[in-house]
């Protein structure tokens, strides 16, 4: 096993922490839910999710378990977030975010704020995080990836998707903001608008079962979801970027490891991944002569690499602390 040095789990620590501190001396009523139901219990909860951030730091550095391990973590992240949904539809109130119920579909990030034209938390969020860590945002922290890609596992190898797909997803992100749109000039009713938001989550969970699980792609995140497509755009603003080395053989090997069908022998020929890469680095730890890497700038390999799982642990562990519908 490769020896790491303990600076990272450290910064990993710290940034959980810090994040977690000022949002608990900041915001009012309590987010940590320790808080909510015992006072003083917030800080003890800070500490335990600043040290899991510090050990998922240590499991996501070593190359060849980076994959299971994040895809473990970020399943448990998606079951505790609806877990504490149903919880809060159950009655326990104080598990919801401010006890006003809000749809649990990623569309609805985007269109929501179009149709109430208030209520920019969410899209502010997910900017800040495409900007710190690109198109992780759909590999480490969406509560409805999770399940993507658990379908798409259900298929050993993935197909590659018909090369049309790209203009299918540009065509539903552009008919979700219609539809918003129009919503808020006729005035239509809250439930009206919240029903519009569950029917198109419905359509996605059929994706995901059908169209996902038969071709053993992440259908959903990379034909279907527009917060897709707004994170892989968002994305280009970041610094991160995986890239391919000049000595690559094109055997291949990353190709059937990504889920998110962005390593074509097209895109190994380019020397970078399609635009449906969200970052999950499993291709790295898959490629059998370390021909792909992460870069930052002027910074490139393990450095680099090092960089972004220290962030995605950080922004992982202070998601699982606080987000909630």
């Amino acid at each position: 096993m490769t020896r790491t040095h303990p600076a990272p789990q450290l910064v990993a620590f710290a940034l959980t922490a810090a994040t977690l501190t000022l949002v608990h001396r900041v915001v009012h009523p309590p987010m940590l839910l320790a808080e909510r139901y015992l006072a003083g219990a917030g800080w003890v909860q800070i500490l335990v999710i600043a040290s899991y951030a510090a050990w998922l730091t240590t499991k996501l550095l070593e190359p060849k378990g980076s994959a299971r391990w994040r895809r473990r973590v970020w399943l448990l992240f998606s079951v505790v977030f609806f877990a504490q949904l149903f919880l809060g539809l159950a009655g326990f109130e104080g598990l919801l975010m401010t006890g006003e119920l809000h749809l649990p579909v990623p569309a609805v990030i985007l269109a929501g704020p179009i149709y109430r034209g208030t209520g920019l938390f969410m899209p502010v969020l997910f900017t800040v995080t495409a900007l710190l860590v690109g198109p992780a945002w759909c590999s480490h922290l969406c509560y409805f990836g999770a399940w993507d890609d658990l379908a798409c596992r259900l298929r050993r190898r993935p197909q590659a998707l018909p090369s049309k797909t790209w203009a299918v997803r540009l065509g539903i992100t552009i008919a979700v903001v219609a539809v918003a749109v129009i919503l808020r000039i006729a005035g239509a009713s809250t439930m009206g608008a919240a029903a519009s938001g569950l029917a198109f989550g419905f359509v996605g969970v059929a994706v995901i079962l059908l169209w996902s699980r038969r071709s053993g792609v992440m259908a959903h995140c990379v034909a279907y979801c527009p917060m897709g497509l707004v994170a892989n755009l968002l994305g280009k603003l970041s610094p991160f970027r995986i890239r391919i080395k000049d000595d690559c053989t094109l055997c291949g090997a990353c190709g059937q490891v990504c889920r998110y069908d962005a390593l074509s022998k097209g895109d190994l020929q380019r020397q970078r991944p399609g635009l449906t890469c969200s970052l999950c680095g499993d291709c790295i730890g898959a490629c059998p002569n370390g021909q792909l890497e992460y870069r930052f700038g002027g910074l490139r390999g393990t450095r680099a690499r090092t960089l972004f799982i220290v962030l995605a642990a950080s922004l992982h562990a202070v998601f699982l602390a606080l987000a909630r519908v």
